[in-house]
Order: structure tokens, then C-alpha cells, then sequence
């Protein structure tokens, strides 16, 4: 309802787990900030440079130690929380504040940070939120069905730009264990090493992976235990061999239900041939199912009781929800995009609204060179600032100009190994050549199990060596 009153009526959900309205003018953004907080919920700490959301792997399915897991999020999320009420007073017709002094801050003080503050938190194996892209990930550890803590990695971070050689991608490095009891002192320390440390003279540079990779791990190491007053262990084992949603119904430990649907590129509005938006209106009114987001841009109708699965799977199957999710191609779900043009202003080329095509001229290809069943993880972006995680896609496509992409290969299924660029500034037409050729070359001489990021990729190396 909201939407609809305020906005172009979609709602979009983001790689971070949100939701994003576009087409507000300007008259109409307040009432929209009233009513999302008359809804309990906000968007504070969206932008500007401070923490943002905090990521949390998706699916309570994952492990039966999901909510405890889920509850240091939220920890993290207030912990780091600024201080002032201008959100309020501005937004939602707080009182004003006369003495500043009550709104010091000790975490941002008087200056926030350099630049924004990424988090992720993710339960192995399913590295459903690429948790390494964050400039801080926690990786769970659990043993003997018990959270132990975590590990913590430092430096993510896709952003780049075009033309600028001191601008990289970063995937996160782990830098060591921390148990649950010491984990939050330890992200609150990382987060005033940033603060007191990070480049404020280029906000390009400013993000933590140039602070990382300026100083070393050595001294951070030594930084963060100095401020924390205890000693960052060994990084424990852990494996990732996943990082997909998990499509249809799944049961969690305790007997709830969690039906995954696919949206693509995260827009929740109506076709003719599929009445999304109106589907989970219905679902919402019905009071028997939880939303929660997942960083593929997809949505859980979760927490359904086992009496109440059967009314949310018939509300799915007449509106059409149930036979798309399941006839949706794999690489079309495995397949992400940014807003991109016309609706971001960093944008180069458009990404959402021209994806869906793209994939529908990929798809045939695959099915030519059997292919079709290959779980390939496949994204694009409007401009080179990584939103949807292009740069950790098997295959990303980064805008360079309207109806232009850089292709990028070479990145691993599960998240842990960037891409790089392959071709530079395709169009359409190069784009469907080059893919062809990769794909035929991968049917006749890849290897028996071989992902199709680790063929490109071993098929890089063999070429530069």
C-alpha cells in the first residue's frame, strides 16, 4: 500500500536484503518514511557513511542454530547504530534537540567514518550472501551442533572505477577466530580501526580493503588486539560448496515451513501472466507467513506453521507463483542485476530492465551445447560499482556505456574467487558471440565435474602462461 500511494508502485528488492521504492517525489517522501515506521520499520542508517544493514544468511533451514546466528545480526546491526536523532526529528517530527552533548556519539563521534561499512554474516556451507564482498564477514562456526563462534575476514569490497587503476575489486581475507562472547567487541574495534585509520583524502580509497592492504594484516592484527585487550585465534576450518537459495518448500528443525520464491532482479509488481505483487498481498493479509529477503534478490515466505501450509500453497498456486518458480530456467535464478538506467544515478547501461532479454538469448545457447542444466551464477551491472556482485559471478557483465559491458569470467560457485575481464565494451551481438564460443569450448573439453568458472578460469591461465 504503501508503494502504491508514494511510488512507481514496485517494490524492489536489493542485494542487501532491503527494499527500495523509486518514483517518490519529493513532497511524498515523508509521508513514505511515516508509514514505513508506523509499519515498525525504518531506513535508518542507509546511506551516508557509517555501518549499513547488516546481511544474515536467508533460510532458517540452514542450521538448527539459525536464530542464534540470526540474533548476533541484530546485535551488531544496534551496536553500531549512530547515535544522533536527526532521523527523527527530521523524518518523523521528533522533538528538537538543543544540547547536542546528549547525542555524542563514540563510535562515529564527530566525524562518522571515511567512507560506508559493509557486514555480512553467513552460516557455511551455503554461502547464500557472499559474505566475503562485506568489508567485515563473520563465518559461523559451529561444532557439535554449537555455536563456537566466529571467523572474522576483513577487507571485501566490489566497487571499482572505470579508468582508475588504484580502484579494485577485493574479496575479504580472514584474519582470524573469535568466540561468541568476544565477537562483538571485536567487530565494534574494527570498525574504530576504520574510523581512525581510513583514507579521508579520497573517497574512492576510502573503503577498508585500501586501509587493509595499506597497513597489512600483520598490523591490523596487532592493532585490533591492542584495542580489544585480547588475542584474535586461529581461524577455525570451514567450507563453502554453495551459494544458492533454496526454491520451494523447505522445513526447518522445529517444523516451520519456508517457501522460496524466485523474483527476478527483485521486482515484486503485477503482469498479466503473473500477479506478484497482488499473490503476496493476499499471503500478507492472511497473517500466516513472515517475509524475509535473501541477497539474490529473491523472498522466503517463512515461519508458516504445518496447519497453514496448505492455505499458502494454494494462494501460490492460483496466482501462478508456484509453476514459475519451478519452470524458471537455472541460469535465470541464478541470474541478479542491479536498478541500473534510468533509475540510478551512477548507472552507465541499463541492467534490470534489459537482463531478462539478455538471459532469454543466453538460455538457447546452453540448451544448443547441453548445457541447460549447469548451475552457472551469471550477473550484470549498470556502472562498475558492483551492486549486484558482478565481480564474483562466474560470468558478469559491468556496464560501460548504454548498450555496453565489460564480460568478466573466471569466478568460482561458491564465492570465494574473483572474476576478471575477458572482453571489454560488447554489445549485444558480441556479448551472444563470445558466450557461444566459451560455452561450446567448455562442452568439449571440460573436465568431469568442472564448474564453468573454474573451466574459464583454468582456461585463462593455460592462455596467459
Amino acid at each position: 500500500h504503501i508503494a502504491g500511494e508514494h511510488s512507481t508502485g514496485v517494490i524492489k528488492i536489493t542485494t542487501r536484503q532491503t527494499v527500495q521504492l523509486h518514483g517518490i517525489i519529493k513532497s511524498h517522501i515523508k509521508p513514505t518514511i511515516k508509514a514505513f515506521n508506523e509499519a515498525h520499520l525504518n531506513s535508518i542508517a542507509t546511506c551516508g557513511d557509517i555501518n549499513r544493514n547488516v546481511l544474515c544468511t536467508s533460510n532458517p533451514t540452514q542450521s538448527p542454530l539459525y536464530d542464534q546466528v540470526f540474533e548476533i545480526a541484530n546485535q551488531i546491526c544496534d551496536l553500531l547504530l549512530p547515535k544522533t536523532h536527526a532521523y527523527h526529528e527530521i523524518w518523523l517530527d521528533g522533538e528538537k534537540i538543543t544540547d547536542k552533548d546528549e547525542e555524542k556519539d563514540p563510535l562515529y563521534q564527530d566525524r562518522y567514518l571515511p567512507r560506508k561499512f559493509k557486514i555480512g554474516v553467513v552460516i557455511p556451507p551455503n554461502n547464500d550472501i557472499d559474505v566475503l564482498a562485506n568489508d567485515l564477514a563473520l563465518i559461523a562456526i559451529i561444532e557439535n551442533d554449537e555455536l563456537k563462534g566466529f571467523n572474522l575476514a576483513i577487507g571485501g569490497g566490489l566497487s571499482t572505477t572505470h579508468g582508475n587503476p588504484d580502484t579494485y575489486a577485493r574479496l575479504a581475507t580472514v584474519i582470524g577466530f573469535t568466540d561468541t562472547s568476544k565477537t562483538l567487541k571485536a567487530v565494534y574495534e574494527i570498525v574504530t580501526i576504520q574510523r581512525d585509520y581510513g583514507n579521508r583524502s579520497d573517497r574512492k580509497l576510502a573503503r577498508l580493503k585500501y586501509t587493509v592492504d595499506k597497513y597489512g594484516m600483520d598490523w591490523y592484527r596487532m592493532e585490533l588486539e591492542h584495542r580489544t585487550g585480547f588475542a584474535i585465534e586461529p581461524a577455525r576450518t570451514y567450507e563453502f560448496n554453495d551459494r544458492s537459495d533454496y526454491y520451494g518448500w523447505t522445513q526447518s528443525h522445529e517444523g516451520n515451513w519456508h517457501y522460496t520464491l524466485f523474483i527476478e532482479n527483485g521486482r515484486v509488481h503485477d503482469e498479466p501472466e503473473l500477479p506478484l505483487k497482488t499473490a503476496l498481498l493476499e499471503v500478507a493479509k492472511s497473517g500466516r507467513a513472515t517475509f524475509r529477503f535473501t541477497p539474490n534478490q529473491n523472498l522466503i515466505l517463512s515461519d508458516v506453521a504445518p496447519s497453514d501450509k496448505s492455505l499458502i500453497d494454494d494462494i501460490l498456486d492460483r496466482y501462478g507463483i508456484i509453476k514459475q518458480t519451478a519452470g524458471t530456467s537455472l541460469v535465470r535464478k541464478n541470474s541478479m542485476s542491479c536498478v541500473a538506467l534510468p533509475t540510478c544515478p551512477l548507472a552507465l547501461a541499463e541492467a534490470q530492465r534489459y537482463f531478462p532479454s539478455l538471459i532469454s538469448k543466453i538460455e538457447p545457447l546452453l540448451f544448443k551445447n547441453g548445457l541447460d542444466r549447469e548451475n552457472i551464477i551469471i550477473r550484470m551491472t549498470g556502472c562498475p560499482n558492483g551492486c549486484a556482485r558482478s565481480y564474483n559471478a562466474e560470468i558478469g557483465f559491468v556496464g560501460t556505456a548504454p548498450g555496453r559491458y565489460n564480460l568478466h569470467i573466471g569466478g568460482d560457485f561458491e564465492g570465494t574467487r574473483l572474476n576478471k575481464i575477458y572482453r571489454e565494451s560488447l554489445d549485444e551481438t558480441g556479448i551472444l558471440n563470445t558466450l557461444d564460443e566459451l560455452f561450446t569450448d567448455f562442452k568439449r573439453s571440460g573436465k568431469s565435474g568442472e564448474r564453468f568458472g573454474d573451466f574459464s578460469f583454468r582456461k585463462m591461465n593455460e592462455v596467459s602462461a
